[in-house]
């Protein structure tokens, strides 16, 4: 299957290139971003020697649906998606942290409690919980966003007051959109029979000062999910939660003695895995937006986003 996995464009008025883990994005003029999902996938902010096959098509996609379906509680960056794999949106200064925020114990969260820990961020979780029960409330978890082959790394809401990372006037409104933001996904996911478990938001301000959302929202590669039915059940017997998100990844790595490590040998996946990958974002995609997924032509995708955004470009000027 082709992927896309890095791009090299010189568009009309470009200023510049920022590569992350996933997402290309071009600077156009000082106003405009231009950012390409690619099939790139990281775990344990390792990027893999493979793309997965309509991996940024789909989670564009949900991300773009996923904004539409919150613009009326939170402003956003996104202006059009010319292309299955682009967005194109206002140029913001991103903040230097991303906002976790938790509704259940499990991911890493799980991995501290299980080693002890009852403090995550400056905030404390609860005595006697068992891996994936339900926070009494959900938990803001910070870390900071790391630059290019760092680790992001936890951090607390005092501490980011105290190094001035975020001022507190901004602070505030951080996390109050991120708890509007989880309450809505929390909602569509309710609606679809999925449970919307832990996500992460990223923000930026414009150039006239306004905080908006950026990057993804509620994709698998920024959220875990679980089925609704059954998860009463297996919580009672102890079972693994039916879940989909990219943990099934990361679990599939620890099996296979990876987690990002130094020394550590990034495990060979076969075409067969790297289908099974690309199924499960499928499965996702459709189960929290109810519609079935439309494969785009990947016959050339380079040339086929290249076209579409230089069309989009002309149209607007």
């Amino acid at each position: 299957m082709n992927t896309i996995t890095r791009s090299d464009y010189k568009f009309p008025k470009q200023k510049s290139i920022y590569k992350g883990k996933v997402r290309e994005v071009y600077t156009i003029e000082d106003d405009l971003l231009v950012m390409i999902a690619t099939d790139r996938l990281s775990a344990f902010d390792v990027v893999m020697p493979k793309g997965i096959p309509f991996k940024g098509q789909i989670l564009n996609q949900i991300a773009t649906k996923m904004m539409k379906a919150t613009e009326d509680l939170v402003p956003n960056w996104l202006v059009a998606t010319p292309d299955p794999n682009v967005a194109i949106g206002h140029r913001c200064e991103p903040f230097k942290v991303e906002m976790v925020i938790r509704g259940y114990l499990s991911g890493h969260a799980a991995r501290e409690y299980k080693i002890g820990k009852r403090l995550l961020c400056g905030v404390t979780m609860p005595d006697g919980l068992k891996e994936n029960d339900k926070f009494p409330e959900p938990i803001i978890t910070p870390s900071t966003k790391a630059a290019n082959g760092e680790h992001d790394e936890d951090i607390s809401r005092e501490e980011i007051l105290a190094q001035e990372i975020v001022t507190e006037e901004d602070y505030l409104v951080l996390e109050e959109y991120t708890r509007k933001l989880f309450e809505r996904g929390t909602e569509l996911a309710a609606a679809r029979g999925l449970i919307l478990v832990d996500t992460k938001y990223e923000f930026g301000k414009t150039k006239d000062g306004k905080i908006v959302l950026i990057d993804e929202i509620h994709t698998p590669d920024s959220s875990r999910y679980f089925y609704k039915e059954g998860y009463e059940e297996r919580q009672t017997k102890g079972e693994a939660q039916k879940q989909l998100s990219k943990e099934f990844v990361r679990q599939w790595l620890i099996q296979n003695g990876f987690q990002g490590k130094e020394g550590q040998q990034i495990p060979e996946m076969d075409e067969a895995y790297i289908q099974s990958v690309s199924d499960r974002y499928i499965e996702l995609y459709e189960n929290i937006t109810g519609e079935p997924f439309v494969k785009s032509d990947v016959s050339n995708i380079e040339k086929r986003i290249e076209n579409n955004v230089l069309d989009y470009l002309s149209k607007k000027n």
